[in-house]
């Protein structure tokens, strides 16, 4: 017996940033919250309140400025716990610091994160279960969000479709990136749904088929 897993992807930010909310129809969790402006914290939280749904978790797969732009609102918002690699306090702490330098004045950094992670670990929220993954390489501290009953994966900036995290930020390592791809993203099976930080969705199927990190 599969429970039915909704996810729903709100756009967010001029970094085209995708933030999701994983629910049963009970309770939810927020994935990487980017909305930065009121209406698109409005937006977050009016479906949260039209579908009637309860928050439990705020997850972070990592911790770079266009995925964590509204944490701070979030969470005063809702008292859930904050899940975060360890390897990426130091980047969530790095943000106020060049926020204003990419347009986002007036960024609030969010309390501590109280849930550290350092992957391997199983999540279950009511019935949202996910595997932590550890795969570093976009920076340092990124970890994908797999639900095995519903072939699903929220893999943050690890895979796009046809591409891969940018490696020229600071912790970014182009080595330590295939090895998350190749020995953790490609060992998932192939009919796993990839829901990407950035476009379109994707599986893992058509990624070891055709993605541009097979050309390095």
């Amino acid at each position: 017996f599969t429970i039915l897993m909704q996810i729903h992807t709100f756009l967010f930010n001029p970094f085209q940033e995708n933030t999701y909310i994983v629910h049963d129809g009970v309770s939810c969790v927020i994935i990487d919250p980017g909305c930065f402006e009121k209406r698109e914290q409005d937006e977050l939280f009016s479906f949260i309140e039209n579908n009637s749904l309860k928050p439990v978790a705020l997850l972070l797969t990592h911790a770079h400025v266009d995925h964590v732009l509204g944490c701070a609102s979030v969470l005063s918002k809702f008292d859930v716990d904050f899940y975060i690699h360890e390897n990426d306090l130091e980047t969530l702490k790095a943000v106020p610091n060049y926020a204003h330098a990419y347009g986002f004045k007036g960024y609030l950094p969010p309390k501590e994160p109280n849930k550290i992670l350092r992957g391997g670990e199983q999540l279950s929220f009511g019935d949202i279960k996910f595997d932590v993954k550890f795969t570093p390489g976009h920076c340092v501290g990124h970890v994908v969000y797999y639900n095995q009953e519903n072939n699903f994966v929220i893999n943050g900036d690890v895979l796009f479709a046809g591409s891969f995290g940018r490696v020229d930020l600071p912790g970014g390592s182009m080595n330590v990136l295939k090895e998350s791809i190749f020995n953790v993203m490609f060992n998932l099976p192939d009919e796993t749904l990839v829901y990407c930080g950035h476009g379109a969705e994707t599986t893992i199927a058509e990624e070891k088929r055709s993605n541009y990190i097979l050309q390095f």
